[in-house]
């Protein structure tokens, strides 16, 4: 079957089985490549530090995950890749391997920055996971060692005490408490300059 004979009149008669077949594996090769695109695309614009392009890619009830920002939520994903992109002036970033189908994809990315609050420098290694939702991320989930994270990014403490559920929670809070500042100082009613994606 063509993918003209996809779309052919109704005049035409039911599909047979054969020809549902190849229209659902048509329809699954479409997802597939729509899904694939959306990734690129997400990366491609972390890679321009385009934070818009990035907000964008996620569905307005979509959740994020990773090891410091738990259980993220609607426009506060985009508060926080903004406020990433906005502070990480050296960012260096490499993707590879990515995947996806109809419902699910991944990728693995590498991140190198100098983390602001010490100045220290940091090489990040995420392998990154996907739902999808009508040619959106619905789910993102980012999987890192975060012990790893706080020896680099923390010196001697994060080294000595960094594998610690109480450091790893006191991280944990001054992302977040990090995350209100940034979106409390960029809400329109604050003076700032809160975009639709960028605030809540």
């Amino acid at each position: 079957m063509t993918l003209a004979a996809a779309g052919r009149d109704a005049k035409a008669g039911p599909l047979k089985p054969r020809d549902l077949c190849s229209l659902n594996q048509y329809n699954l090769v479409s997802a597939m490549q729509t899904h694939l695109d959306l990734i690129r695309t997400f990366y491609a614009a972390f890679q321009r530090r385009d934070h818009a392009t990035m907000a964008a890619c996620y569905a307005p009830e979509a959740t994020f995950f990773d090891p410091v920002f738990r259980g993220l939520a609607g426009a506060r994903i985009g508060a926080m890749w903004r406020m990433l992109c906005e502070r990480a002036t050296d960012l260096e970033l490499e993707v590879g391997a990515i995947t996806a189908d109809a419902e699910r994809g991944s990728a693995h990315w590498e991140a190198t920055y100098t983390f602001s609050a010490t100045g220290r420098r940091v090489h990040n290694v995420i392998e990154a996971s996907f739902r999808f939702r009508e040619g959106h991320f619905q789910e993102h989930t980012d999987r890192f060692d975060l012990y790893a994270w706080a020896r680099q990014a923390l010196g001697l403490k994060g080294v000595l005490l960094g594998w610690s559920p109480p450091v790893q929670r006191a991280i944990r809070a001054q992302a977040a408490r990090g995350l209100d500042a940034f979106i409390r100082k960029r809400s329109p009613d604050q003076g700032g300059d809160g975009e639709a994606h960028g605030v809540v």
